[in-house]
């Protein structure tokens, strides 16, 4: 089972960024103001730490997460997905007006 999958609206959209931007990340975002979200900027426009962890990939764009929430996410199967509207506004998609959003599903063991 893959750690990070996408909505079809979701990949819909990264397509879409992908021929805009170039090449892509994701950043899992634990931020006081936004929550718990996905935030999607160009491969040049963010510094990993030594502490940021590739933990998947959705159509070539890396998936990471700092290493101190790794626990938290240990049994879930994080699901990339879309809602229209303004959410994180230093996400590449706030410029087409949506939002990506974070559900999951629990690993079976």
């Amino acid at each position: 089972m893959e750690k990070v999958i996408a909505t079809e609206n979701a990949l819909s959209l990264i397509k879409q960024l992908q021929e805009r931007f170039g090449k892509l990340i994701f950043v899992h975002s634990e931020g006081c103001c936004d929550g718990t979200s996905p935030v999607c900027m160009t491969e040049s426009d963010f510094y990993l730490g030594s502490q940021d962890e590739q933990i998947g990939m959705v159509l070539d764009v890396p998936y990471y997460m700092h290493r101190s929430n790794l626990p938290y996410w240990e049994h879930m199967q994080i699901v990339i997905d879309v809602v229209d509207g303004l959410g994180n506004t230093f996400s590449l998609e706030s410029s087409e007006n949506k939002s990506f959003i974070i559900r999951s599903r629990k690993i079976e063991l």
